[in-house]
């Protein structure tokens, strides 16, 4: 890695640039800088991820009892620097994978990274309703992720709002745990696929409440937690109050990105793009696609781990594992393109 400036503009060179942090992030970092790459990692605007707002951990290998996000992000961060990753508190606001190496730029142009490999991990954000209320209690019983935080309802009663595939999964999977699920649905029906439908009707814990719209989260403070919800009926407009402990909003979830986004067009045609070569392939719903079995992109040497490329699993150990696979496969792409690619 080098570091150079000219007049305002500061160019930085490395071998690996990691862009965005959380568990992918940092893991990639952990495992480019043991393997002598001196990597650059820079945060992105949520430094350490969706883990930072989130608040118990308690299935993250390791630990025989709850830990905090985080503290678990601020674990991850000090490993990473502590074997040479050289860590960067801003973000990428502009990428060109035209020619290697690559450019990025950052802190409105005033710093440009030169990278001879880069590795993805943005990652995603849950889908809001843009509540108040929602945001207020978001962790203290407002959840995006049924996987991480159903654990907490064991016995208890809970929400979900949404009726696609990813409401009626987490509801779902929500009856391994809490006594009854409430599902709310603006509609008259579910949009989830009919095998999804079935397993829904067919489960005796699960009460759907139609042409309904949360409005409101209820709860309490000292200790601060859900204690219940405010519905709307969108056809009759009458209000009701439902006393619960827990609300799950499951109305999909966004990948971060935007930035990659830069068809002639302005949007992303992914492998079918006008310029598909130096583009970054992607799904309808922007998430980056990886060749099966490995974190490589359409574009050789660029790389994506965790969250921005997995629509399925979104947990902090498979996005760490996917963020492993990154840096192994970038150091392999280095090997393999030794003298070829120089800053």
């Amino acid at each position: 890695m080098s570091i150079s400036s000219d007049n305002e503009l500061e160019t930085i060179e490395t071998k690996v640039l990691i862009i965005g942090s959380g568990p992918s992030g940092y893991t990639a970092a952990i495992y480019a800088a043991r393997a002598c790459l001196d990597p650059v990692l820079v945060c992105g605007p949520q430094k350490g991820g969706q883990l930072t707002i989130t608040t118990d951990v308690e299935n993250y290998p390791g630990f025989a009892h709850p830990i905090q996000g985080p503290w678990l992000m601020d674990q991850m961060h000090d490993q990473a620097k502590s074997v040479g990753t050289k860590i960067i508190d801003s973000l990428i606001e502009s990428v060109d994978f035209s020619r290697r190496p690559f450019v990025c730029y950052g802190d409105g142009k005033k710093r440009r990274y030169v990278a001879q490999t880069i590795i993805i991990s943005t990652g995603a954000e849950a889908r809001w309703l843009g509540l108040k209320s929602e945001e207020e209690y978001r962790g203290f019983g407002v959840s995006g992720c049924a996987t991480c935080d159903g654990f907490f309802y064991r016995g208890k009663k809970v929400m979900v709002i949404g009726g696609g595939n990813t409401a009626v999964e987490e509801a779902l999977y929500l009856t391994n745990h809490a006594k009854e699920v409430l599902l709310v649905h603006r509609r008259g029906h579910l949009r989830a696929e009919k095998v999804l439908q079935n397993r829904f009707e067919a489960n005796e814990k699960i009460k759907p409440i139609w042409n309904s719209a949360l409005v409101e989260v209820i709860g309490q403070e000292n200790p601060k937690f859900v204690t219940g919800a405010r519905l709307k009926n969108v056809v009759t407009g009458k209000e009701e109050e439902v006393d619960l402990d827990g609300i799950f909003i499951a109305i999909g979830h966004k990948p971060n990105t935007s930035i990659f986004r830069h068809n002639d067009d302005g949007g992303n045609k992914g492998e079918r793009g006008a310029n598909a070569a130096t583009n970054i392939a992607m799904d309808e719903e922007g998430y980056i696609l990886t060749k099966p079995g490995t974190t490589q992109t359409n574009v050789a040497g660029v790389f994506a781990a965790g969250d921005v490329q997995d629509r399925i699993y979104r947990q902090a150990v498979t996005a760490a594992g996917t963020g492993c696979m990154a840096a192994i496969e970038a150091e392999k792409f280095l090997s393999e393109h030794h003298n070829k690619i120089s800053p």
